[in-house]
């Protein structure tokens, strides 16, 4: 499993239009954060914090369900930093999604799931807002919005806590100390 490193650099890349990730040796991340939805600190090329690394090994930890392979796992987690660090603030897109509870409130890293007439899917919570929060597609088919418009793998999206429903509840390891 990759391993967050202090070396690491963000910058923006005008040829590929999306933030990057430098990994070092010659390895390149291209998030999936095109211009349009990155703070303007983004364009500035800055270093993977500490924060980050802290964020990478939260979001790592919060999918442990998701029986997915580690290149999978290590491209949603960094997208997922990604987002959390250099998405702009956005507003809710719920009408895509069927309300499911009224008295819910996601944590940060909770895997919850989004319903609508056409599909399915498991998102990831990135940043929990008062009544919203900004999620992240994990799924590993394109998750269908609305007809000509979709959700890609590891592609943010805010949706009111009303659209959630928490899937990871059972998953969560509880250690007892005796």
């Amino acid at each position: 499993m990759l391993k967050p490193s202090d070396k690491w650099n963000w910058y923006y890349c005008d040829e590929e239009g999306h933030l990057m990730l430098d990994l070092g040796e010659d390895i390149l991340f291209r998030t999936l954060l095109p211009r349009k939805v990155l703070v303007t600190c983004a364009f500035t090329p800055s270093q993977f914090t500490v924060e980050d690394a802290a964020d990478y090994q939260h979001f790592l930890e919060s999918m442990a369900g998701l029986d997915y392979s580690g290149p999978r796992q290590v491209e949603l987690v960094l997208n997922c930093v990604a987002s959390k660090r250099f998405h702009k603030p956005v507003q809710p897109k719920s009408w895509f999604f069927e309300p499911r509870s009224t008295d819910y409130t996601p944590q940060e890293g909770e895997i919850v799931q989004l319903t609508n007439q056409f599909n399915r899917g498991r998102f990831i919570v990135l940043e929990v807002g008062e009544s919203a929060s900004l999620c992240l597609s994990a799924e590993l088919e394109a998750f269908i919005l609305s007809p000509g418009k979709e959700l890609v793998f590891g592609q943010a999206i805010k949706v009111m806590h009303d659209r959630m429903e928490c899937v990871n509840s059972d998953s969560q390891k509880i250690a007892l100390v005796g």
